[in-house]
């Protein structure tokens, strides 16, 4: 079960590699509108299968701390986030928030349960090191005119880190609670969009089909994913394998044309790559046959 958890977190995490593709082909809907949007959409499959199988709803019945820490990942990532790309360049913020894979890793130890190993933290640098190539290939200019900026980037790195493992914490509770989540983040997006946004509506049907493509996956059943898979997976394997998103994200950039491919990425591949796979390789001795004596054996070799 551990290992299918594992996997459907990292199906998050290629599901969040499509968003800045989906994002471009969207047009130019402002941010909070196109969470708005995006967020309602996420809620559709949850609100389906209350209305197919309306005992279910009776698992929303949750605690507060449940509620504040779902809206405040998934609404305050966001707010942050977009704070952030308001008050800094797009560059050196989006550096910034990419830390919450490693904190997630660093952060693990605090858990019941959980023991931290080299091999996680290295794993989660190389995955650093690779994200610092791809999004600093034309350099990096911290400047402290941006302090607000770079302050919300790195609140904005702790919310997504903090949320994710305060999750693991609250794996009792059914994955069902995202859809309220969505639900209120849309609305919370809404006032924001109102508050601070010109409204502009997508003008081609294409532009509709990235919208719904987005609510969907990245910013809909990805968020399903995730919180299934830090909940019942390997989260310090997820946090490390987190750095890949950047990666796929400029892959298919690339594939697509929006992006110039370089040996700056070819180079990134290799250390997201083989960080994934050191912070994992006991999980993957373990699905090999004979896997329990190997998993013990890699574990010597390893100092572990």
């Amino acid at each position: 079960m551990k290992f299918r958890a594992t996997l459907t977190g990292f199906a998050a995490i290629v599901m969040w590699s499509f968003l800045a593709l989906l994002t471009v082909a969207s047009g130019k809907i402002p941010p909070f509108q196109l969470l708005a949007i995006c967020f309602a959409i996420g809620s559709v499959p949850g609100i389906v299968v209350f209305a197919l199988r309306p005992e279910r709803l009776q698992l929303l019945r949750q605690p507060a701390k449940v509620w504040i820490t779902g809206v405040g990942g998934l609404f305050g990532y966001h707010f942050l986030y977009f704070t952030a790309l308001r008050h800094a360049p797009a560059v050196e913020a989006g550096l910034i928030a990419y830390l919450w894979p490693l904190l997630i890793v660093v952060g693990s130890a605090l858990l019941p349960g959980e023991r931290l190993r080299w091999y996680h933290i290295v794993g989660a640098l190389m995955g650093l090191a690779g994200t610092v190539l791809i999004v600093g290939r034309n350099g990096f200019h911290f400047e402290g005119a941006y302090a607000i900026g770079y302050g919300a980037a790195f609140l904005c790195a702790f919310t997504w880190s903090g949320y994710s493992l305060i999750t693991r914490r609250f794996e009792a509770v059914s994955t069902d609670v995202v859809t309220i989540f969505c639900l209120v983040t849309s609305a919370l997006s809404l006032v924001c969009h109102l508050g601070l946004e010109d409204t502009i509506w997508p003008e081609t049907a294409s532009q509709w089909i990235a919208v719904l493509g987005l609510g969907l996956f990245p910013v809909g059943a990805a968020f399903y994913a995730w919180d299934y898979g830090v909940k019942n997976g390997d989260i310090q394997i997820l946090g490390a394998a987190s750095y890949a998103a950047p990666l796929l994200s400029t892959l298919i950039l690339t594939l697509f044309g929006f992006a110039a491919p370089s040996w700056g990425i070819a180079i990134a591949c290799l250390l997201v790559t083989g960080g994934a796979v050191l912070a994992a390789h006991r999980m993957i001795l373990r699905r090999n046959s004979g896997g329990a004596a190997q998993a013990e054996a890699a574990e010597k070799a390893f100092g572990g």
